[in-house]
């Protein structure tokens, strides 16, 4: 038995330098793809890419020495690509359209907007616990959050969807705000009333389902989906936030007839809304033949046809024409990856999840204490979720649902929100793997210390 005392931030930063090679060199190179020469900006654009990622490592040094070393050298190399491939796609439009105006200089600055969040956070928050007092009103304010899209003046419906507000010249997507409070919620709440939820009731082919008397929450965030996707024809939103209770709700109570009654209760919602919302019923009729006419299919075919034409191994960056795919910066951005990356990329930036996945997972199997286990679970699932709907929908093996690919994908506030969710796994992880007080060094921090994290 081995206490775990080593930092790691020295791996860190070498791979940070790895993350910041794949970001600055994909801009680089797409430069050389589209006119021939490196573009004359990079000085500025790497010098301002590696500030933000120094400067979120050293606030990891300075606040959260023991965090997982692997989180933001994965985060920094999938910001770096997304931001080069948001800039190819620029390029190509502004070819096609001179008047087009770019995104990936906001995408920049909401980068900027996000790392600083990240670091207000992590100097803020100096123990993920105190979260656990703010359950309810965690909860209340996802809600007014979900609600703000329906607001006459402010709310916008765009591309079928109303989960847009806007104040002034800025446009926000309350709903990436709203996951956040809604994982502290739920893990607050299920710390709380995790033995009730976890008694059985009936045995039903070897599975103990749950009593009736404890369904009420279960129901409620039901409702609160089929709301989502009922008003808001927000099919994204409505699958992950009943897809990451779901899954909490079973981390907690460790009932697999949990996942039995969320799932037919899912299939049940889903063909309801199939029949009650239009917006959904074209989505699944474009996924189940996008090459007819009539079904809207016109952006699953034109990211298929990318992808096959970048087939293994990419036709490289800044020579294929991802531009063609309406809205590749965003929702589409995994095609166009596709196509200039091949499969070969696609499957590396998949690994990439994969890892932040794992990485939240371990913090959540480490953390000793029920209320961070269960945060760092669903902020892992959220994640999860997420990649899975996406490429799931751009690969046609499920509909098209609406969400962005994380830290990849144009789009300010998934982009903020997401670095948000980092900095609370960095905290998580830091207390999980923190040595007890007597291992300290001296001067070091010794609060947050009574979790003692074991190989």
């Amino acid at each position: 038995m081995e206490f775990v005392h080593r930092r790691r931030r020295g791996a860190e930063l070498f791979l940070l330098i790895l993350s910041l090679v794949v970001g600055i060199g994909a801009y680089a190179a797409v430069g050389l793809g589209v006119d021939g020469s490196v573009p004359a900006d990079i000085y500025k654009y790497g010098g301002w890419l590696t500030a933000l990622i120094v400067a979120a490592h050293l606030t990891i040094r300075w606040k959260a020495a023991y965090a997982d070393p692997i989180l933001l050298p994965i985060v920094a190399a999938l910001n770096g690509l997304g931001l080069a491939m948001i800039h190819r796609i620029d390029l190509g439009m502004q070819a096609k359209k001179p008047d087009y105006q770019a995104l990936a200089s906001s995408q920049l600055i909401w980068m900027t907007l996000g790392v600083a969040l990240f670091i207000g956070v992590l100097v803020l928050l100096r123990d993920h616990r105190r979260l656990q007092a703010f359950t309810y009103t965690s909860g209340l304010a996802a809600l007014v959050l979900l609600l703000l899209p329906m607001v006459p003046g402010i709310g916008r419906n765009i591309r079928g969807a109303r989960i847009w507000i806007h104040l002034g010249p800025l446009s926000f997507q309350p709903g990436e705000v709203a996951k956040v409070l809604l994982v502290i919620a739920f893990a607050g709440y299920l710390v709380l009333y995790r033995d009730a939820l976890a008694l059985a009731g009936r045995r039903v082919l070897f599975v103990d389902l749950p009593r009736g008397r404890d369904l009420g929450p279960i129901l409620a965030m039901w409702l609160i989906s089929l709301g989502i996707l009922v008003f808001q024809n927000d099919l994204g939103s409505s699958l992950l936030f009943f897809g990451m209770f779901l899954v909490m709700l079973y981390v907690a109570t460790e009932r697999p007839g949990w996942l039995v009654i969320g799932g037919l209760m899912f299939i049940a919602g889903a063909y309801f809304g199939y029949l009650t919302t239009g917006h959904v019923k074209v989505r699944v009729e474009a996924w189940l033949d996008p090459f007819n006419p009539d079904n809207n299919g016109y952006q699953i075919v034109q990211g298929m046809f990318g992808m096959a034409w970048g087939g293994l191994t990419g036709r490289g960056l800044g020579l294929g024409s991802p531009q063609d795919t309406p809205i590749a910066s965003s929702d589409f951005i995994i095609p166009a990856l596709g196509e200039e990356l091949g499969l070969t990329g696609v499957i590396a930036i998949i690994l990439l999840y994969g890892l932040l996945v794992e990485r939240a997972l371990r913090t959540a199997l480490i953390c000793r204490d029920n209320f961070g286990k269960l945060v760092a679970t669903g902020l892992g699932v959220v994640f999860a979720l997420q990649v899975f709907v996406v490429i799931g929908g751009v690969t046609k093996l499920i509909p098209l649902t609406g969400l962005t690919t994380p830290f990849l994908s144009q789009g300010g506030s998934s982009l903020v929100a997401n670095w948000v969710i980092i900095a609370l796994l960095l905290r998580i992880s830091d207390q999980a793997r923190r040595p007890p007080p007597e291992f300290l060094e001296p001067g070091e921090d010794m609060d947050s210390t009574q979790v003692v994290s074991m190989r």
